[in-house]
Formats: C-alpha cells, structure tokens, sequence
C-alpha cells in the first residue's frame, strides 16, 4: 500500500487495502495470505470465476498463436466468432450486427456514435441515478456528481436528465412512473430532436434500482413510435448476472441497441455494441473501432465465457444465489428496520440503508458496514446515488456455503452497529 501511494494517482483508489496475488472458487488470497470471500466480483466482471479453466486454456492457446493483430488492419477469426455469438444471444431474432471495444464506457458511447449517425439527430436522454462510465461523454450521461465528475467539467452537450422508477422512493407503478418522464422528454427535448434514451434495466451503481414492472415497455414503445433508438446499457446486468441472461429478458424488451461488457470475457477487457443491421451500419468505414478493440485474446477468453454460461446454466444459478442473499437479509430486515429495502434480481442484489423512523439514506451505516465486512474477510461494494446502499455480486460459481459465511458477516456487521433503539420487534 506504500508504494501504490507513491507510484499511483491518488485518483485511482480502492476498497480494501490489501493486494490480491491468486484468485479462484468465490475466494481472494493477499500478499499475507489471508482469504477473503468475494462478493464484489471486480465489479460483476469475475462471474464465471476469476480463475475459470475454460478461459484460462483459450487464453493460453491464443496467446501462443498470436497477441495481438489491430482487427481494423488485419480481421481474425476470433472477433468475428464473439460478433456471431453476440447476434445469436441477444434479445430479438432481427438481424444484428456487432462492434467490439475495450470497455463498457467505450461501448456506450460507441452506441452513441451509432444512434446519432443513423437518425441525423444528437439529442440523448439519460435517467436519474444513471452511471454510464467515466469517458466525457458517459460522465456527463452519468448522474452521480461526487466522485465520477465533480471538477471534471465542461461536460458534452445535448445530454437531458429525466426521472426514473424508484419505487422504494417514488411509489409509482411503471406505467405512472413512464408517463411523467415521457412528459418530461416530449417537453423538454422533443422526439424530432432525439437520437436515443439510454437506461441500465437495473441502474447499477446509481443504487441497483429495479424500475417498476411496465416502466421499460412505455419507453421502448415510446421510443419506437416517434423514431428514436432505444438503448439498454446492459454492462453491468448482462450474461446471467439477473438470473436470465440479459435482464432485457425480463420483460421481453427487444432494444435497437445493447450494450455489453463486464462479465463478457472472465476478466479481460472486453465490451461490445450489439444493435439492429441497418441501424448498426450506418456509419462510415473506419468511423468505429480502435487499436485494441476486439483484442485476440480477449476475443478467446469471451467465447470461453459464454459457452461456460451456457453449458453450466448460471442463469438458474443466479436465482439460486438470489434466493439465499433473499432470504438472510428479508429475516433481517423483519427485526431491524434501518434495511428499508432488499431488491433486486438473481446475484444482483442490494440492500438499502436507511435511518429508522425517516426512511432517510444512511451512508455512515453502510459504510461502516462494508468496513467491518472487509476488516473481517468479507469484500463487498457500496453504491447508490445517496452512497446508502450495499450491493451483492458474487461470482455465479460459488457455493452456498460460502455465500452463506459471506453473508453472515455482512448481517455481523449490522448487529455490530446496532443501537438497541434502531431493532424492531419481529414482524408477522
């Protein structure tokens, strides 16, 4: 830790003070050899694992054919068989194309680039809570101001914020919910001067906010009556993570473009953009692409990944591990009313914390919460808008008894921090 002070950017900071050296099977081992469960996943990426055997052998088979050839120079084999798969995969059965990028934020802009290209408009909405990435563009799509933007400005143009369904905060139906943000959009901006919404079908780290069910619909709807392109970031949900394996599945949304990445490839960097042929074919030769995007031996290690998804169910999985994070943290909200709520789908789970009586975001509580989970071998992550909410990614490989441990201390670490006043008599 001394000397990532010393060679680091202060701004690149961490979690957990300690340094990983071997990985595997839901566990991090440190440079003192401690275990520590992991519940974090690097951020949802690790979700077959971080040391998965299927991606370690076509990552070592890549790498003694060859490492790297720029795709835009030279096309191989391996980014052409992830576009394939990705046509294949994700939702609708029209016909799609791909482009392949380093990471999620490149790919959301990418989509940008894409959707602005095909309707000749520039105009995008984005939705409170949102996080996009950390690129200028994705910044200013981004809605958090501390830490992802505050004194990063002047931020692009033509982005407008509108509501979204919060039902723990907003009491919306979906339907009620759409109507007033559509309002908002016909008002504000105007479907002529729109080239595309953009939402994360579970907004991850402004909070892992479910909307309420019909609130995606009435936008796609929305969007496709008055010629606009609907865009599901789906980086942080995509590939089992929700319990299917996209969260557009859930109600059958069919976006004009996804977005992928994260748990694409087992842990190389790896994002894609993944939308309708004519739409995706709308710009020029050579207007998407760069150096290292579609790199071989990512490329090699996502074909692993998916196929690993697939042959292992890890969907079903995922609702597996829900179910648990579901069931610990429901009994413990019934005596201790600062979990206002539990949400959230298949191993994307949260917990928000709030001040009992109020229902007031309590971002002390969760952090001191995530501190004792760490301080007691325990890695999770925090999120939320208000910075009051614990978040669940467990790689989709683990055990329910490691789970379980993991949890446990999570539930520790509430007691730990639990004036008597601030526990409930049981609720029937």
């Amino acid at each position: 830790m001394q000397r990532k002070v010393s060679a680091v950017a202060a701004g690149v900071g961490h979690v957990v003070p300690v340094s990983i050296v071997a990985g595997g099977g839901g566990i991090l081992i440190d440079a003192d050899g401690n275990s520590l469960i992991d519940l974090g996943s690097g951020i949802a990426v690790t979700g077959i694992g971080n040391s998965a055997p299927a991606v370690v052998e076509a990552v070592t088979h890549q790498v003694q054919q060859f490492t790297h050839a720029c795709f835009t120079v030279t096309p191989y084999d391996g980014y052409v068989a992830v576009a394939e798969k990705l046509n294949s995969i994700t939702p609708g059965d029209h016909e799609k194309r791909t482009a392949l990028f380093n990471t999620g934020s490149e790919a959301v802009e990418n989509a940008i680039k894409i959707a602005r290209s095909f309707t000749g408009k520039h105009a995008v909405v984005v939705f409170d809570h949102a996080f996009h990435g950390r690129t200028n563009l994705t910044m200013s799509m981004t809605a958090k101001s501390m830490p992802y933007k505050d004194g990063f400005g002047p931020f692009a143009p033509d982005i407008y914020r509108v509501p979204t369904s919060y039902p723990f905060r907003d009491g919306l139906t979906g339907e009620e919910a759409a109507r007033y943000s559509l309002l908002q959009i016909d008002k504000q901006v105007g479907a002529s001067n729109l080239a595309a919404i953009v939402i994360e079908p579970i907004q991850g780290e402004g909070g892992f906010i479910e909307p309420a069910p019909g609130f995606l619909p009435a936008l796609q709807d929305w969007a496709t009556a008055n010629g606009v392109v609907f865009i599901l970031d789906e980086v942080q949900t995509g590939f089992s993570r929700t319990g299917d394996l996209f969260a557009s599945n859930h109600e059958t949304l069919v976006p004009d473009i996804i977005t992928t990445g994260k748990g694409i490839a087992g842990g190389l960097p790896l994002a894609a953009v993944t939308g309708r042929a004519e739409i995706m074919d709308s710009p020029q030769p050579g207007g998407l692409g760069g150096t290292y995007a579609g790199n071989p031996i990512a490329c090699a290690a996502a074909l692993a990944t998916i196929e690993t998804y697939e042959k292992h169910n890890l969907a079903v999985r995922a609702r597996q591990i829900g179910a648990v994070i579901d069931e610990v943290f429901f009994e413990l909200a019934n005596s201790d009313d600062r979990i206002g709520d539990v949400r959230g789908r298949g191993a994307m789970k949260a917990v928000e914390v709030v001040l009992p009586g109020s229902g007031d975001p309590d971002p002390s509580l969760t952090a001191s919460v995530a501190r004792f989970a760490a301080d007691h071998g325990v890695v999770v992550l925090t999120c939320g808008t208000y910075g009051s909410v614990i978040r669940f990614l467990p790689p989709l490989t683990i055990s329910d008894e490691l789970l379980r441990d993991g949890l446990r201390v999570v539930v520790d670490g509430f007691r730990a921090h639990a004036p008597t006043t601030h526990v409930k008599e049981n609720r029937p």
